[in-house]
């Protein structure tokens, strides 16, 4: 890639004394197209989909019906009704976890290294009589892939639902999601995959992987915030009840009940988030240009450059296998004696570097392990080049020199 070209298409990184941003598996940034589309919504077209038959209704609606078919092409999804609008992974997540008619008794498996959002829709329905259970990983953070079968095996006809990170927040490492797939469907459970920090930087192929339904949100793929997908097979969402009924949702409607649409305007209750849908149309068209697989290798270089540069400083340890390789674009690290929400800080006081510190929403995992404080997390995107993650060595090698002393 020539990511010197590639930056140029970034506002936010055009300037001199622009920061070197390594938070990009909270929030990617946004090329001038996205930010142009959304600035045309509502500037020449600002109307509603699906409702008014004016020509910026009708225009608004085509804008919607391309970017759900765009979309479906990008994961390999066959049909764009499949695709379903929302406002983030987490609504995504929680209308499959409440939209699902449970049976008592029913088990869900997840791992134990899983975003809150991927956590605590699961753990909300112990009050139906659902219990969760977790697969314990490996000590580097890898999947425990002959754990997770004998749990499967184990919970036999019981098992209802698998749902797995894909790539982890934590740490960036990647789960075997076709692998457990298989498993999972061996044992009759339906699969759904937890796509945040996988589909922004992999190719992701719905298909391959086999699973029956997948989130993600939009921010971190260099579009708006406010905009989430959830994919799953028609016969699955056609059978979810939705968590937001009304509006587009029914075809019909009286004081003694209610009939619903079909898929996806079922699940797409309220007005649309028609401006995050234009800038998702633009984010897709201009990720259409470049090989996905380019971006994780990029990535994995800027990851190895800051991991080779650290990983020998005292007080520090990188969360995850030795290897960037496996890990991403993501170097989580923990720092013994020294603050993580200092060091940020100083990270940003310094030299620009901007990165995350605290739990990342992954408690779980720090819980259990007696780490109050979490870590501190630099995370790479294509636009990132070696002077960043260089900024990011010299600054955070300092600061842990001094602060060690």
């Amino acid at each position: 890639m020539d990511i010197a070209a590639f930056r140029k298409r970034f506002p936010a990184l055009v300037d001199s004394d622009s920061p070197a941003y390594l938070d990009n598996a909270c929030m990617t940034l946004r090329p001038d197209s996205v930010i142009a589309s959304i600035n045309q919504y509502y500037s020449l077209n600002p109307s509603c989909g699906g409702r008014s038959v004016h020509r910026w209704g009708l225009s608004v609606s085509q804008t919607v019906a391309r970017t759900r078919k765009k979309m479906a092409s990008h994961i390999g999804a066959e049909n764009p009704s499949e695709i379903i609008f929302t406002p983030n992974a987490t609504h995504s997540i929680n209308q499959v976890a409440h939209g699902i008619n449970w049976r008592e008794g029913d088990v869900v498996i997840t791992s134990d290294r899983e975003h809150n959002s991927n956590l605590v829709p699961w753990l909300k329905l112990a009050e139906l009589g659902v219990e969760l259970r977790t697969v314990k990983s490996h000590d580097d953070n890898t999947f425990d892939i002959e754990n997770f079968e004998n749990i499967c095996a184990e919970v036999g006809n019981k098992l209802r639902m698998v749902s797995l990170v894909h790539v982890g927040n934590l740490d960036g490492v990647e789960i075997p999601v076709k692998t457990a797939s298989k498993i999972a469907h061996d044992h009759g459970a339906i699969v759904h995959i937890d796509g945040a920090q996988s589909v922004p930087h992999l190719p992701v192929d719905i298909t391959d992987i086999g699973c029956d339904l997948l989130s993600f949100c939009i921010h971190k793929m260099l579009g708006p915030t406010g905009m989430g997908v959830l994919w799953g097979k028609e016969h699955i969402l056609s059978e979810l009840e939705p968590i937001c009924a009304g509006g587009g949702t029914v075809t019909d409607a009286d004081k003694s009940g209610y009939s619903l649409k079909e898929i996806p305007s079922r699940l797409e209750g309220g007005l649309g988030h028609y401006a995050g849908i234009s800038g998702t149309e633009a984010a897709l068209d201009f990720l259409s240009n470049y090989d996905m697989q380019k971006f994780a290798e990029q990535e994995i270089r800027i990851n190895n450059i800051i991991s080779e540069g650290i990983k020998n400083l005292p007080n520090v340890e990188i969360i995850g296998p030795e290897s960037a390789r496996e890990r991403g674009g993501i170097c989580s690290i923990l720092l013994d004696g020294i603050d993580v929400q200092n060091a940020g800080i100083l990270l940003d006081e310094m030299d620009s570097v901007f990165v995350r510190s605290g739990l990342h929403c992954v408690n779980q995992w720090f819980n259990d392990k007696g780490i109050e404080q979490g870590s501190l997390r630099a995370s790479a995107y294509a636009y990132n080049n070696d002077e960043d993650a260089k900024r990011f060595v010299d600054s955070f090698s300092e600061i842990i020199e001094t602060l060690s002393r």
